[in-house]
């Protein structure tokens, strides 16, 4: 079948249930996952066929798509912080939010002295992309990733691999820990934050298909994460240290005031590029 003609089957089978602009996103990016191929290209190469295999390939992202799989878990991969990343339904999809809290960490470590080598711990690691992004551009920190889960873990070991940086991966339960064990310059956390009332705001192809172990938290105990790292941030944080947030944009005044109750000081509350508050930042 001519690629062109597939353009149009793909995007008129996907409009009943997605935007048409969001529809046509989910086609160029299988373009340039599957063929190395960009928008122009197509202009440029109108008559370009694709083989019979090739087409099973993209029925196949099509139906996972029909069954609101995100088009990064049909891929296998997503960008984040300009790095590639290898995702699964082991691992939350980086969201842009959380490059804007990678980006404010960078920016104050490269604003500041800071001892050498700075020592950075990423607690909740997912897919390792906060600690990835961070080795990459610190080159002299000596990062560190914290996970529950042992499938996350495998995949933030080979993304570390194939972005050529060097990450402790350590698989422990942080509900569960006593003491860090070490001190560092930084501890930064995208914990679980979303409650179940919020559920009903979630799109199914979150819902459906992230891994609720990273997603949802009780009702009644909604900043339960939050308050077992900044306890341990107390004792595993050196002197003039710095913890980072990202938090649920509900919860903003409450997240200021555990850290407040807990005598963090200069505790910075950012809006994300959404306008939602989103990010905290906090001195020991």
């Amino acid at each position: 079948m001519n690629l062109k003609d597939y353009r149009n089957h793909f995007i008129q089978t996907l409009t009943p249930l997605y935007d048409a602009g969001e529809a046509e996103s989910f086609f160029y990016l299988t373009l340039e996952n599957r063929h190395g191929l960009k928008r122009v290209d197509l202009v440029l190469q109108p008559d370009f066929e694709l083989s019979g295999n090739e087409i099973q390939d993209w029925n196949q992202i099509l139906d996972g798509l029909k069954d609101f799989t995100p088009i990064q878990y049909l891929l296998g991969k997503t960008e984040f912080y300009g790095l590639e990343f290898e995702v699964n339904g082991n691992t939350l999809i980086p969201r842009p939010e959380t490059e804007e809290l990678v980006q404010w960490i960078i920016l104050d470590c490269k604003r500041t002295d800071h001892p050498q080598p700075l020592r950075i711990l990423d607690i909740g690691t997912g897919s390792g992309c906060i600690a990835i992004a961070l080795a990459k551009n610190l080159p002299n920190a000596v990062v560190s990733a914290i996970d529950v889960s042992a499938k996350a873990l495998e995949v933030a070991r080979r993304n570390a691999g194939f972005n050529g940086v060097k990450v402790q991966f350590l698989q422990q339960d942080i509900l569960e820990t006593s003491d860090l064990d070490a001190q560092y310059d930084i501890i930064v956390s995208n914990p679980p934050y979303v409650r179940e009332l919020e559920k009903q705001e979630i799109k199914p192809n979150v819902l459906e298909h992230e891994p609720h172990l990273a997603l949802f938290v009780a009702d009644e105990d909604a900043l339960v994460f939050y308050r077992k790292i900044a306890q341990l941030a107390i004792k595993n944080l050196a002197k003039d240290g710095k913890l980072y947030f990202e938090i649920n944009q509900y919860l903003g005044k409450e997240t200021i005031g555990l850290l407040e109750n807990l005598d963090f000081k200069s505790i910075n509350l950012r809006k994300d590029i959404y306008g939602n508050d989103r990010m905290l930042k906090a001195d020991r």
